[in-house]
This record gives C-alpha cells, sequence and structure tokens, in this order.
C-alpha cells in the first residue's frame, strides 16, 4: 500500500537510535497521567438529580471527585429562585462527611460488586450511586457490601455520616430502592434474593426464597430481583425489581424478574479473591446454547400500626410469560403505569426482530399454584389483565432502548404513550394511543382465543413526532405534560455532535436546537418540572464543562421557550491537550457512505517528516470513536503515544454507532468483513490527504472488538499492518454469549458458514512468519470475553507454528481496573511499539 505522497521530498522519522529501557518508559506513562490527573473521567459531575426545597431552592445532588480528593462522593449545589450568576462556578459542597469515602473503600470489594462494576463499565472508585426520596431527603448508597443511609432536611449544618442499615443477610448488599410512598421502606437484593429493612424499626426482612444456599451453582439456578449476564452485559438493564409507584388500598407491591439458569452452562475462572486454588463459577450462555427463563412474580405485604412488616405473600401471574408469548425470550424492560395499576412489559424475541409493548393488571397476579391449565384450557381473568398495546418487526434487529414514557388519558379505554421506534432505520419518536379492551365480565375466553382478543395491538392513531436521516438518542426523553413539549438528545446536526432539542406534541415535527453547535453534549439531565437543565459539554479542543440552565417558556410551542445560564458546576478550563487537538476528516468511500476519522499528530510533528501510524481499531456496533467530544482517559492514551512520535488514527467504518441502522447492519452476518476494508480505505486516503503517515510501518492496536479487529487485520491486510497488538479479542464468535452475537450473525445453526468466515480461528495459517508482529493481552479472569479465546488461538498458533507474544494480567477482567495493571500495560504497549514498529 503505498501514498500519492511518497518520494524524495519526504523524510522519515527513524526510530529513536538511543531506545528507552522499559524504567524509562515505565516513567513516561507516570510522568503523563501525573500531568494529565486534573482531566480524568470522575471530575466530571455525574448522576444529576433534583430536588424542589419548601423555601424555593432547587438542590442538584450528583456524584464527582472534589479538588482534593480521589474518591467519587455524594455533592449538592443550590440554586436559588431567582438565582442568575451566569459565568460563575457553583459552590460544590459535600452531602457525606469525607473521612466516610475511606470507610467506604477500605475493604476489598466483593466479586458481586465488581461484576456489577464491570457490567455498568464503572471507572470511579468511591460512592458510585445513591437512591433518593424527594419528598422526604432521604439517601441511601452501597459501599463496601452494606448499604448506608441519611436524610437530608434541606437545611444542612454540615456533612451527614451516613448510618448502616440493619441487615441480618451474609453477602454484599446491592440496587437498594426506596418504597415511592413510605421512605421508611428499603429494598435491595443479596446474593440472589430481595430483602426488605424498614429503617425506623430496624427491622430486616427476607422476601423472597429463590436461591436455596446450595454449595455450588449447579444446585442453585434460580435468582430473584437480578436480571441475568445477558441482560445486563447486552440490555443494558441492571435493575429486576420495582416498586409500586402508588396503592389505594395500602398494601405494599413489588414487582420482581425470577430468573431460572437450568439450562446455561457453567464455565469455571481462577477466583478473583488472593486464595490460590480457588475458582469462581459464572453461567454463561455462548451463541446458540440456552438462555435463562424469566418470568414475573408479584410480592405484597402490610404494615402494622407499629411498623410491623405482615402479610408477605408471593404472587404469580395466571399464565407464566413464556406460555402467554411463546415467541418470547428477552424480558428486555419492565415497569409501572404512572397510576400502578398496571405493570408494563417489553418483550423480544431470540432473534431480536420482534418486540411487544404488554400490560398486565395487577389482578393478573395471584395466589400460587396458578400455573396448571385446566382441561378446558380457559383463561378467566377478572378483566382484560394482559393487553398486548404495540407490536414491532424488523427484517435486521431491534436496538432496546428506554424511549417509552406513559401520557395522561382521559378514557379509560385508551393507552397514550411515546415510543422510540427505528422503523425509519433511524430512531425517532411516535405518539401512540392505543384501545384498552373492556372488562370480561368473567366470560371464559379459551386460551387459542387470547391471541385475537388481547394479544393483537389495537391502534388508534399513531403519529410522528421527530423524522429525518438523524437518531434520537435511545437513553431518555424527559416530557413537559403542562406544555406538551418532549425535550430530547440527537445527532440532528450530524453524527459527531449531541445535542438537546424540544418539540411540541400539538405541532409534531418541527424540532428546536436548545444547545449550541461547536461542542457535544454528551450528558443532558433535565428535573421533573423541565424547568432546570444540567448539560455536560466538550469538544476535542476542549475539557468537559458543566453548566446549569434555567428554563422557561410562554406556551406550548418550542419558539417559546428560553434557556437562562445560573452557573457552573464545573468551569471551562484548559489544559495542554488543548493546543495538541485532534483534527476530525471526513471521506466519501467506494460504498457512497461517508466515514469520519479522527487524527492526533505526534506532538513532535516537524512538516515534510513522515510517522510511524497506531490505527486505534474498535470498528464493531453500538460504538463511536470519532465525535466531537473530549473522552476522558482514552484520548489521554491517544495523546500519550502521540507523545512519543506516533501518528494516532481513529476511524469509524460501517457498522459503527449513531449512524442508523442501515449503516449498522453492513455488518448482519458477516462480522470482520467490511470493518476492514473501510479503515485500510480510509487510513489510504487520509495518508494521500496529509502527507505524513509511514504507511510502511503501520500498527493495528483494539481491545475487546478491536481486539478481534486487530487479529483480523493481520489475517487480511499482513502487507498493510506492520504489528498487532489485540486486547482482550474474541476469536471464535460462537464462544461469545447469545444476546450479542445472534442479534449481528444470526443463530449458528443459521448462518453456519457465516460464523466460521468470522472467526479468526479459521485462518490462524494466514498470520505471518516473522517474529515480533503480533502481541496478544487478556486478563485471566475476564468473564466477558473468557480467556479461553486466547486459549483456543494460542493453540492453533502453535499447531501452525506462528510467533506470537502473550501478556496475561492474572485478576484482571475485561476491562482492566488496577493502577499497577494499566500502568504496566502502557509500558508494554509503548515497549512494543518501540522496539517493533
Amino acid at each position: 500500500m503505498e501514498s500519492c505522497k511518497e518520494g524524495k521530498d519526504f523524510e522519515y522519522e527513524p526510530s529513536p537510535k538511543n531506545k528507552k529501557s522499559w524504567s524509562e518508559l515505565r516513567g513516561v506513562v507516570s510522568e503523563f497521567r501525573r500531568k494529565l490527573s486534573g482531566v480524568s473521567d470522575g471530575s466530571v459531575p455525574d448522576h444529576i438529580t433534583f430536588r424542589s426545597l419548601p423555601d424555593g431552592r432547587t438542590r442538584i445532588y450528583f456524584l464527582g471527585t472534589p479538588s482534593n480528593g480521589w474518591e467519587t462522593t455524594l455533592l449538592f449545589v443550590d440554586i436559588g429562585q431567582y438565582e442568575q450568576c451566569n459565568g460563575c462556578k457553583l459552590h460544590w459542597q459535600p452531602v457525606i462527611e469525607a473521612n466516610f469515602q475511606s470507610v467506604s473503600s477500605a475493604n476489598r470489594l466483593s466479586k458481586e460488586e465488581q461484576l456489577l462494576w464491570e457490567r455498568k463499565r464503572l471507572t470511579t472508585w468511591g460512592i458510585t450511586s445513591y437512591e433518593i426520596h424527594l419528598e422526604t431527603g432521604k439517601l441511601v448508597f452501597p459501599a463496601a457490601s452494606s448499604l448506608y443511609q441519611c436524610i437530608d432536611t434541606g437545611f444542612l449544618p454540615g456533612p451527614l455520616f451516613p448510618s448502616e442499615l440493619r441487615i441480618l443477610a451474609p453477602g454484599a448488599k446491592l440496587c437498594p430502592q426506596i418504597c415511592p410512598w413510605n421512605s421508611a421502606l428499603v429494598a435491595h437484593t443479596c446474593s440472589g434474593d430481595l430483602y426488605l429493612s424498614h429503617s425506623i424499626t430496624g427491622c430486616s426482612v427476607r422476601l423472597t426464597y429463590a436461591r436455596k444456599g446450595g454449595k455450588n451453582l449447579t444446585e442453585d439456578p434460580l435468582t430473584a430481583g437480578t436480571p441475568s449476564y445477558v441482560m445486563q452485559e447486552e440490555f443494558t438493564r441492571y435493575t429486576g425489581y420495582w416498586w409500586q409507584p402508588k396503592s389505594s388500598d395500602g398494601i405494599y407491591r413489588i414487582v420482581y424478574e425470577e430468573v431460572d439458569e437450568s439450562d446455561v452452562k457453567i464455565f469455571c475462572f481462577p477466583s478473583s479473591t488472593l486464595n490460590s486454588g480457588e475458582v469462581d463459577e459464572f453461567r454463561f450462555p455462548r451463541a446458540g446454547t440456552s438462555n435463562s427463563k424469566s418470568n414475573l412474580k408479584m410480592l405484597q405485604f402490610r404494615l402494622t400500626e407499629t411498623q410491623q412488616i405482615v402479610e408477605i405473600e408471593t404472587l404469580e401471574l395466571q399464565y407464566p410469560l413464556h406460555i402467554m408469548f411463546p415467541w418470547m425470550e428477552y424480558l428486555v424492560r419492565v415497569g409501572w403505569t404512572p397510576d400502578g395499576s398496571n405493570v408494563w412489559v417489553q418483550l423480544l424475541d431470540r432473534k431480536q426482530q420482534r418486540i411487544e409493548l404488554v400490560l398486565l393488571s395487577v389482578d393478573n397476579f395471584c395466589e400460587p399454584p396458578p400455573n396448571v391449565y385446566n382441561s378446558e384450557n380457559h383463561f378467566t381473568p377478572s378483566s382484560a389483565s394482559v393487553q398486548v398495546i404495540y407490536s414491532e418487526e424488523s427484517s435486521i434487529w431491534i436496538n432496546v432502548n428506554d424511549l417509552l414514557y406513559f401520557l395522561p388519558s382521559d378514557d379509560p379505554t385508551e393507552v397514550k404513550f411515546i415510543w422510540g421506534s427505528e422503523e425509519s432505520k433511524y430512531m425517532h419518536l411516535y405518539l401512540i394511543t392505543s384501545s384498552i379492551a373492556g372488562l370480561s365480565n368473567g366470560i371464559e375466553e379459551p386460551l387459542d382465543r387470547l391471541d385475537s382478543v388481547y394479544f393483537q395491538p389495537r391502534v388508534i392513531s399513531k403519529v410522528a413526532i421527530t423524522q429525518g436521516d438523524w437518531p434520537v438518542l435511545g437513553k431518555k426523553i424527559w416530557v413537559d405534560t403542562s406544555n406538551s413539549i418532549v425535550y430530547f438528545v440527537g445527532l440532528k446536526e450530524g453524527p459527531l455532535e449531541q445535542h438537546a432539542y424540544a418539540v411540541s406534541l400539538r405541532r409534531p415535527l418541527e424540532v428546536r436546537l436548545l444547545t449550541r453547535p461547536g461542542h457535544s453534549y454528551n450528558s443532558i439531565c433535565f428535573n421533573k418540572e423541565c424547568t432546570m437543565m444540567v448539560a455536560v459539554y466538550s469538544s476535542i479542543k476542549t475539557l468537559p464543562t458543566c453548566q446549569v440552565f434555567r428554563i422557561s417558556q410562554s406556551d406550548w410551542t418550542v419558539e417559546s421557550i428560553s434557556l437562562t445560564p445560573v452557573g457552573y458546576l464545573l468551569e471551562p478550563t484548559n489544559s495542554e491537550i488543548d493546543l495538541l487537538a485532534p483534527v476530525i476528516h471526513a471521506h466519501k468511500i467506494n460504498s457512497g457512505d461517508t466515514i469520519y476519522s479522527m487524527v492526533f499528530k505526534p506532538h513532535n510533528y516537524r512538516p515534510r517528516v513522515k510517522y510511524p501510524v497506531i490505527l486505534q481499531v474498535y470498528g464493531g456496533p453500538e460504538v463511536q470513536l470519532v465525535s466531537n467530544t473530549f473522552k476522558g482517559m482514552r484520548h489521554l492514551r491517544m495523546h500519550m503515544l502521540a507523545s512519543q512520535g506516533y501518528c494516532v488514527v481513529l476511524i469509524d467504518n460501517r457498522g459503527s454507532h449513531y449512524r442508523g441502522l442501515m449503516f449498522e447492519s453492513h455488518l448482519k452476518r458477516r462480522m470482520g468483513t467490511v470493518e476492514l476494508s473501510d479503515q485500510v480505505e480510509v487510513l489510504n486516503l487520509l495518508a494521500d490527504k496529509l502527507g505524513y503517515l509511514d504507511l510502511n510501518r503501520v500498527a493495528l492496536h483494539g481491545w475487546s472488538y478491536g481486539g478481534y479487529l486487530s487479529l483480523m487485520g493481520l489475517i487480511q491486510y499482513p502487507e498493510v499492518f506492520k504489528v498487532a497488538i489485540a486486547g482482550a479479542p474474541v476469536t471464535c464468535w460462537n464462544l461469545y454469549d447469545t444476546g450479542y452475537t445472534e442479534r449481528y450473525m444470526d443463530h449458528p445453526d443459521s448462518n453456519y458458514h457465516g460464523y466460521i468466515n468470522s472467526s479468526v480461528l479459521t485462518y490462524v495459517n494466514k498470520f505471518p512468519d516473522e517474529e515480533n508482529r503480533l502481541l496478544i493481552i487478556h486478563g485471566l479472569i475476564d468473564e466477558n470475553v473468557h480467556f479461553f479465546h486466547t486459549s483456543e488461538l494460542i493453540n492453533a498458533l502453535i499447531k501452525t507454528g506462528k510467533p506470537y507474544q502473550l501478556q496475561i494480567y492474572p485478576t484482571e477482567r475485561h476491562s482492566l481496573r488496577s493502577l499497577d495493571a494499566t500502568r504496566h500495560y502502557e509500558t508494554t504497549l509503548l515497549s512494543f511499539l518501540q522496539n517493533n514498529l
């Protein structure tokens, strides 16, 4: 591969004559991290919550790292009713005593906490989540395997020292939720079951008995209130139980998911603890194998006058979900309608091409044993207790989202809701009104008639609220019901910048931009009334800024919306990276698609000199590398490489995120094909355009899917890539999980040749015979991309006599979390590149 810019007019930046020693490279890593420590991800406010206080103030809670600390903690700022200081910095105040942080992190994280952090991609230390009851100020958060509570009255004399909830159950207490209408009640999960604590009386009870206390997973396949691995990892649902938002009869209700993993294969990994010889067991459904099974159950109980928890009952659906919906494979989303009369669920089939939104009335849950057919196969609810209110199918796949919002309706026979759909091949919002079946009056309905009576959605109207060749982002929407305004985040200005928008339900399709182009607003949060907004924005040239705005409007039109700056939670700051910002390029490739790339120039750049290139690759679905935003430590690592004289290139090929369903679908049933052809084509275009890329010295480096493509790159284009560094690589898609793999590759039985053609193991004989061209890096206890992927590859490399280098991190999972391992990995990377590129 040669560039037309090549020739005698250019000189090449030679490999350093005096190569750095390992100690010197380690010093480079430490020094670079020290210099840029002030721009770490933890310094940006996160997990924003708004609370209206009686005196008119708005208290904004958030997680952040104080300037004099290193752990994330719970902080707040107060905004006066008419306060407006525009360019001023709002004063962060701690909710929690500073010395509590050392208490909370003193103990080593439990295995349950480690795995939850992995699923959520948490990168900070300290307090990483919290629950708040807005009316009372009750705060609950997990730390060091326990739950802690305190009450913010709204007039803090100083930081609070939280007390530990009295819970007798052994194991890590996780995922706390406060009862919406009684803040004294706190539910949580522990060791696969649900527990309940009364924080005033100190009473604590176990609500479910899914786990039997078996010595191993084989004996204990059930869990209550905790989603399966696939649901957390591939569908981003981390909650497995939901409080009824209100009750008219004084009965407390919690609907929860019971997960049966009897048919899911168990794998063993070296223990994450320091005790040698122990193993940890995990259930993991590889592509084509059995998934876990989910069903919904309901807990209900009462409180006595002395606040004792009594009359605990477990109710079950009259027919389990998989009986009513035999095509269902995944229970992807669950919640309650605002009035608390119905539970709603989103069900997805195994091919992930059909999704249905279903209402389950409270009276559909009854005392066990209900799950038995009578001889006539009849189904006799007291009302239309199971109704499908919307159904959708896709010939590609359905990207599950959180764009569902139930609107108030004056007609009891109708339900109105906002729904996010990619039926136009871009994610957009729709206002849907569906008819609800009337009372059944006790008339028995044969089970085979249910499909026509209740399971066919009767959509009265469906109106597109947004449209166009751009997507609404699928995380959240905010609705000002009094003014009929919907606020959302989208990419209407282009795929490189996220912005906040507003649209009126009374005037659909007229979308108004609320934020300023030139930055990407990657975190937006509105209060419930939609009168205040907190926005985190940045660009490739500027570090993250967090600003508070007040929102006002004079009527229901989006034109009347006014944003007034209140102040900064995080002020704009300058850093040396501002002067070394990457440059984004757009390329029209042979397929006709526009592909974006980002280039970090070497810090020692001189004109008319060619530099070695590191192609930093991901290339898979659900990820976007190139955008006008600062990406924290990921960008810092690019700058570290650029500081050592490398030109770093990132390219978003066909199949990557935020470009619509058709752009993503280029990977359908054929992973590992179009990604690299796009990468190589754009790399050539960049070399022609810029002139300073040394295409004889190109390294390919990536992690996870990027590790997979790093291996494939050395196989498919050995003449292009001189070396490859593959971190935690997938080597065979048959070994990865069902939810992800089958979405993009279909079931192995239906795409046999696709799986063979997409496997690294198929092409091992095509790896180069030269030494020092391949480095594989993997955490030994990686429970996501199992080390078995690398093990299988190494066995095949040995059989074919191919050279490789391997770096193992024995106590690391899919993400390298310890600072020691991270520094060692970065030093290893610099050393390998220095010696071999």
